[in-house]
Order: C-alpha cells, then sequence, then structure tokens
C-alpha cells in the first residue's frame, strides 16, 4: 500500500457499504433490554397480567434492525404483526385468548395433491394446523386461552407458524402452479445489478466446483471425501453469501440432508448424487432465480445457539484434513477445507457474536471479487496479484473487537499469527485464530 493510500485509505472504509443481507438469521444476538422484557413478560403472566406480559413479549421479540414486530394496543386487547421471511403473521390477543394466522397461498380451486400434503403436514405440527379461510387462502393457525398461553408456548408456537409458513409458500407455489402468492406486499425487490452479480456468482461458483469434482487430477472414487469438502464447501458458500428464498433455498438445504442422510449410499455415490442435483439447480431459468431474490425480514431463527466450544472442536475435527492437499499443490481442495469449517457453522448454527462477524470476515477477503461485484469499496484480497491488504484485514478485525467488546472483554484475536503467504495458507491460519480466541462473556 502506498503513501497516498495511507493517508487516504481510511476515507474508502468509512464509505457506506450496500445494505446486503447475507446468512441465515438468528434471534440469539439480543441485547441485554430484550432478556429484561422476558423476564417481566414471565412475572407478568405468573400475576395473571396478561397482556402486559404479551407486550414485553413482543419488545422480546422485536429486532429494531429488522423491524420485523409490531404491537399496538386497541379496543379489547392487542394486536400484533410479525414477518418471518416472505410470510407476514398476525394475530389479537384479549384478556381470554390469543389467536394468531399467517396466510400461505391462495387456492382458485381445491386440488387433492395439495389438500393431501397440508393434511399430512398437519401430523407434523405441534401448536398450529392448517386450514381454508372464507377467501380461499390455506393458511396456518394457532389460537390459545390466555391462561394456557404463557411466554414459553408463544414463542414456540408462533416460531412454527412463522417458518412453516415462510417455506411451505414457496414449495407450494413451485410444485402446484394454480396457486397464487397471497400477502407479499412487505416483500422488498432486490435492485437488478445485485441479482445479475448474485446469478452470475451461482453459475461461475457451480461450473468450478463440478470441473473440480468430475474432471480434477484427484481420483474420485479413492479420494471421495476431498470432493465432498469441495461440494459441501460451494452449498454452504451459496446459502451465505446469496442468501437465497424460496426453491434455491430448499435445495440447498436438501443437498445438506441428503449428504448427511444415513441411507447406506457411499461417499463417492453422495458426491455424484450431488453433482447431478447442483448441475439441475445451475441449468434452472435465470428468471426464476430472479423471482426468489428479495429483501424478507425475520424474526425467528431456524439455526441453534452454540458456544465457543462448539466452533473449536469442528476446527479441530477438520482443519488438518487440508494440511495433505496444501503440501501436494491441491490449492482448490485445500481451501475447501477451511471453507467447509466455516460454511458449516453457519448453516447449521448459531455461534457467538466474534466467531460470526469473523467468519463473514472471512468470506468477504476469500470471495473478494464477489463483494466488489456487489458494490463492497475495500478490498481484502486481490485474486490477480494474489496480495492480500494486511492493514485492512487488521483493522476489520479491530473493528470487529470494538464491537463485540462490551460483552467480549478477554476478546484478543492474535493477528500476528496470520500467515500472507498465499490463501489456503491464510484461510489456514486465520480459523486457527478464531480457535485460540477467549471467549467469555459476561452479563
Amino acid at each position: 500500500m502506498g503513501l497516498f493510500d495511507r493517508i487516504f485509505g481510511a476515507k474508502t472504509e468509512e464509505r457506506e457499504q450496500p445494505k446486503i443481507s447475507f446468512g441465515r438469521y438468528s434471534d440469539s444476538y439480543k441485547d441485554s433490554s430484550r432478556y429484561t422484557a422476558w423476564d417481566v413478560a414471565l412475572d407478568k403472566f405468573d400475576k395473571q397480567e396478561y397482556l402486559e406480559s404479551y407486550k414485553q413479549f413482543f419488545y422480546y421479540l422485536r429486532d429494531e434492525e429488522e423491524d420485523n414486530v409490531r404491537c399496538r394496543e386497541v379496543k379489547g386487547g392487542l394486536e400484533f404483526e410479525l414477518y418471518q421471511g416472505s410470510k407476514k403473521i398476525t394475530g389479537k390477543a384479549t384478556p381470554q385468548k390469543v389467536k394468531v394466522e399467517a396466510k400461505v397461498v391462495r387456492a382458485k380451486a381445491l386440488n387433492v395433491a395439495f389438500m393431501r400434503r397440508l393434511l399430512e403436514q398437519n401430523f407434523n405440527l405441534k401448536y398450529s394446523r392448517f386450514a381454508l379461510d372464507e377467501e380461499g387462502n390455506i393458511a396456518i393457525i394457532f389460537d390459545t386461552y390466555t391462561l394456557d398461553g404463557s411466554p414459553y408456548k408463544l414463542y414456540y408456537a408462533l416460531k412454527e407458524v412463522a417458518t412453516k409458513a415462510d417455506k411451505q409458500d414457496d414449495l407450494l407455489l413451485e410444485e402446484f402452479k394454480s396457486l397464487q402468492p397471497v400477502d407479499t406486499s412487505h416483500l422488498e425487490e432486490l435492485p437488478l445489478p445485485e441479482k445479475e452479480a448474485k446469478y452470475n456468482y451461482l453459475i461461475s461458483q457451480v461450473k468450478k466446483a463440478l470441473e473440480e469434482a468430475e474432471n480434477g487430477k484427484l481420483d474420485k472414487i479413492q479420494y471421495s471425501g476431498s470432493i465432498g469438502y469441495l461440494l459441501l464447501d460451494l452449498i454452504y458458500r451459496l446459502d451465505y453469501l446469496i442468501k437465497p428464498e424460496g426453491f434455491m433455498m430448499e435445495s440447498l438445504e436438501h443437498f445438506h440432508r441428503k449428504y448427511y442422510e444415513n441411507d447406506g449410499l457411499a461417499t463417492a455415490g453422495k458426491n455424484q448424487v450431488l453433482c447431478t442435483e447442483l448441475r439441475e439447480l445451475m441449468e434452472r431459468d435465470k428468471e426464476e432465480f430472479f423471482k426468489e431474490m428479495y429483501r424478507v425480514k425475520s424474526t425467528f431463527g431456524i439455526t441453534h445457539s452454540v458456544h465457543h466450544d462448539r466452533v473449536v472442536s469442528i476446527i479441530d475435527a477438520e482443519l488438518f484434513h487440508m494440511d495433505w492437499y496444501k503440501e501436494h499443490g491441491y490449492d482448490n481442495i485445500a481451501l475447501a477445507i477451511p471453507g467447509y469449517i466455516v460454511g458449516y457453522c453457519m448453516f447449521n448454527y448459531a455461534v457467538p457474536k466474534p466467531d460470526r462477524d469473523l467468519f463473514h470476515l472471512y468470506y468477504q477477503i476469500v470471495e473478494a471479487d464477489y463483494f466488489k461485484s456487489l458494490g463492497f469499496a475495500l478490498s481484502y484480497y486481490d485474486k490477480a496479484t494474489r496480495k492480500f491488504d494486511k492493514r485492512a484485514i487488521k483493522k476489520a478485525i479491530s473493528r470487529i473487537v470494538e464491537n463485540n467488546r462490551s460483552y467480549y472483554p478477554n476478546l484478543n484475536p492474535a493477528t500476528g499469527t496470520l500467515r500472507y503467504d498465499n490463501l489456503p495458507e491464510f484461510a489456514r491460519s486465520f480459523l486457527l485464530m478464531v480457535r485460540n480466541l477467549e471467549m467469555v462473556k459476561t452479563d
């Protein structure tokens, strides 16, 4: 970095960055006032002050950045609405009863196939049920008497209604063309350049991974595990970086389940299935992908929270596998293993906030060209010259530390251990830095 860049580089870092969401939403990163509200909600409920309890409950659910929950007093009780992906969930609470509804799709005519599908789904629901309303909408409904409607029950019931409605609308619309979307006015269309960047990234990355998996130097049978790392790294990256909705989101979840399914199929066979299905995904019409690219609000996370020691155990179990590939010149496979670790953590868990922030930075460095295509000004790695912006990387890590200092006062990443020889070496050293963090949280 030259003298001019050192003097004026800070302006680039402070420049407003695109407001683009990445990864799966988690409701695990709440501030202390939300947890206080939860305790108050429980106390008010025990005192049979139900409406006051529910006010505090909805304050607990609200995320100011997402603007995901709204609650207002009306005659006779409370009216509320919350958002989960493509769905809006509405409800009313009175001193006697709570009723919640999410409209899923509109049916012009009733079809035996999808009606049977929903009837089967009802057997898997614990709190709610699919129903048909007077307007011909298929909805998910939950109701309970307040006497039996504790904040605990309300949380899990609302989560079931919200997450099921969000998933089922896209799946039903994809499979049954006679159905129509409903209640989608809150969805925010993504700008066309963002859609193009995400689509181009999807196609290029799938092609690259398939080429390596099917025509690479390593034997597909003997080194089936390495191909597995390559494909899973791809799946998790697409999920985090593109943040798909609808059919593509369900496809990536299906690929993940398929790989880890105990179906008796050998790893090489699973790889072959994934390659076939990834090719089919890539060959979907471009406009179908564009229909699923919109900005949403969420209230409930679908991943469960873990402590830093879970991240440590995954790094310890997997990272050393990259050494042989790195030493023998298989850089694509070597880099896929730390990529798999980061992606697996972000896909399956709500990791502690510092881990999440550092893993996001990892993607910003390794996938610098993609972030540049989305309009991010700062590039941490230049693929053409294979040079790292060491100063920018260290400043980004320092910002993460400061942003998390109030909850993690002992956070002190050992940036001096980072290696900048090449991308695989950097990835390895970066994950070891994360692994060795002191993650002691204060209340």
